[in-house]
């Protein structure tokens, strides 16, 4: 195969499948693009004929790339590639099996065919030199029978490099050209098309026809004002002349017309007069209302600011109705839920009643039967047997209803103390006493009523510990704050996050509360969900100095009040 034909193929790098374990391409260098054949191996003219060994066993051509087989023989770098996509590859040569991991890169013979000498690839076009087969790539930079493009993008021709200078000056098409007309730069096949239409110094032909026969095309448009034979109409046709006609007519209708063009526009000089008096007159009946429109633009603007002020007072109003209707609702809510309570306790009570009434009725009989033993029957000893196991499950049924009746009672009076807004108001009486048993160790601590964020929120109450704890101990009064188990835990968000304010009333009219705040720690297990009826206790150890406390006005009547307060403003629903 001729080696001309290898220069038209001007074929890409040939790339090495990934599944070749092998040296990558970017660990060893390469030949430049367009030197290795797309796919088997070299086919360009030798000088002389290449020996056997360096031919591959598969396309018979000088090897590419050159890989040894375990059995050794060789083969091009696409060649072996293509033998072992194939299912159970085999040695053209031998039949023997491949292996991909038992073929090796033949450096050696890569090396050695890369020094045999071959004609240059454009030996077609007339070049006689030779060279070795790697600096056929050097040569072909420089030879001048090598085919190179046009270097202009929109030409798609190809030429020898000795006959590209002829080609950019005299045989491409889109080679630059200048206008002789107007000196301008563009490529040959534009300059047709540039001076049919818009070169400013083409000649061209009176539209009309007339004794001009060349101007040039930017004089045109003047020209066609004082062109003899150009169509023109009379400067007077605004004030109603219609004439038409040639330039050399208008002058003559012109110097012939004058008096009848000053008559038009006395005419026409009249009529815009009168139309001047019409629209002074209808501009002073429109001036004579602007008093009265005045006015009634004040009085509109007056009404305007009125309403906006009656409107604004509305929405004060609609406002505190609905701030109003949200605290009916609240109430209402608190309402509905002491009625479901008190519900169940007033059966209760209606059914003890009854219970009550039937064991005064069984008593009476009993009492009647133990006064009319004598001379009774057997029969009377049966009943009265029977009466009396009676009177003792009513005895029974109505200690159980003692107690669940005392049981609601205790959950009715908590839930009219309760809190269902994160405050909680707690007064402690007979604080001196309490106080002794605090320091006698009887009682150390204190809880509160519980209290609630929320109707459907979180449980809390307050710890007190009157003779102070830990640190505090004998000195202070220690206040606390703990998170109780509640119904609704597993609807809230969890570790407890709101703040915390803890603080002593002051009695006197000076009302000095003493306070202390804190945002909960995340990652204390006090502030955590329930695992008990409630977590371990967080506050303040040294809360206030039993000295401040007892010899201040904190204290009135042996009581003292207690404030805790949760923040619930951006506590979200259940």
């Amino acid at each position: 195969m001729s080696a001309g034909r290898n220069v038209e193929q001007q074929i890409a790098l040939q790339q090495r499948p990934p599944s070749l374990a092998m040296p990558s391409m970017a660990q060893r260098p390469r030949p430049e693009p367009g030197f290795l054949p797309q796919h088997g191996g070299f086919k360009d003219h030798f000088v002389t004929t290449p020996e056997a060994k360096y031919r591959c066993e598969s396309c018979r051509h000088v090897l590419c790339n050159p890989r040894q087989t375990e059995c050794g023989h060789r083969f091009c770098e696409s060649c072996i590639t293509d033998l072992l996509s194939k299912p159970n590859p085999v040695c053209p040569a031998d039949l023997e099996p491949l292996f991909e991991d038992k073929i090796f890169r033949d450096v050696c013979c890569n090396r050695e065919i890369m020094t045999l000498k071959v004609h240059c690839r454009s030996e077609k076009n007339g070049c006689k030199e030779q060279m070795s087969l790697q600096q056929v790539m050097d040569h072909l930079e420089v030879c001048p029978y090598f085919e190179v493009p046009c270097p202009l993008g929109k030409c798609k021709e190809k030429m020898m490099r000795k006959d590209m200078s002829e080609h950019l000056s005299r045989k491409c098409k889109h080679r630059e050209i200048t206008c002789e007309f107007c000196n301008h730069k563009m490529a040959l096949t534009e300059l047709q098309k540039h001076k049919d239409t818009v070169c400013p110094a083409f000649p061209v032909t009176c539209p009309n026809h007339c004794s001009f026969s060349s101007i040039l095309r930017s004089e045109l448009s003047s020209h066609q004002h004082d062109c003899p034979k150009a169509q023109v109409t009379c400067s007077f046709i605004r004030y109603g002349c219609s004439f038409k006609g040639l330039n050399q007519e208008m002058r003559e209708h012109e110097s012939s017309y004058a008096s009848e063009h000053l008559r038009m526009m006395a005419v026409r000089n009249t009529a815009l007069e009168a139309k001047v008096e019409e629209v002074k007159s209808d501009l002073m009946e429109r001036y004579k209302v602007l008093p009265s429109l005045s006015s009634r633009l004040a009085e509109v603007e007056t009404q305007y600011e009125e309403m906006r002020e009656k409107n604004r007072q509305l929405e004060q109003k609609l406002t505190s109705m609905q701030k109003l209707m949200s605290n009916h609702s609240e109430k209402l809510l608190e309402v509905e839920m002491e009625l479901r309570e008190l519900r169940p306790l007033r059966a209760m009570r209606e059914e003890v009643e009854a219970l009550r009434g039937s064991v005064e009725n069984m008593r009476s009989i009993v009492s009647s039967l133990d006064s009319g033993r004598v001379g009774s029957s057997s029969g009377s000893h049966t009943l009265a047997g029977s009466l009396e196991q009676q009177l003792s499950r009513h005895d029974d049924m109505m200690s159980v209803h003692d107690i669940r009746l005392a049981e609601m009672d205790l959950k009715l009076q908590v839930l009219e103390t309760a809190s269902f807004k994160g405050t909680l108001i707690w007064k402690i009486r007979d604080y001196k006493r309490r106080k002794q048993e605090a320091v006698a160790s009887k009682t150390l601590s204190l809880y509160s009523q519980p209290f609630y964020t929320g109707y459907f929120g979180y449980k809390m109450c307050a710890r007190v510990y009157l003779n102070g704890d830990g640190m505090g101990k004998g000195t202070h009064l220690s206040l606390f704050f703990v998170v109780m188990r509640g119904e609704y835990d597993a609807l809230l968000p969890w570790p407890f996050k709101q703040k915390v304010t803890l603080m002593l009333m002051d009695q006197g009219p000076a009302r000095k509360h003493l306070g202390d705040a804190f945002k909960p720690d995340p990652n204390s297990s006090s502030f955590r969900q329930p695992t008990g009826e409630m977590n371990i206790a967080s506050g303040c150890p040294l809360f206030v100095a039993q000295t401040v406390l007892e010899n201040g006005t904190y204290i009135k009547d042996d009581t003292i009040f207690i404030k805790v307060t949760v923040d619930t403003s951006d506590l979200p629903d259940p």
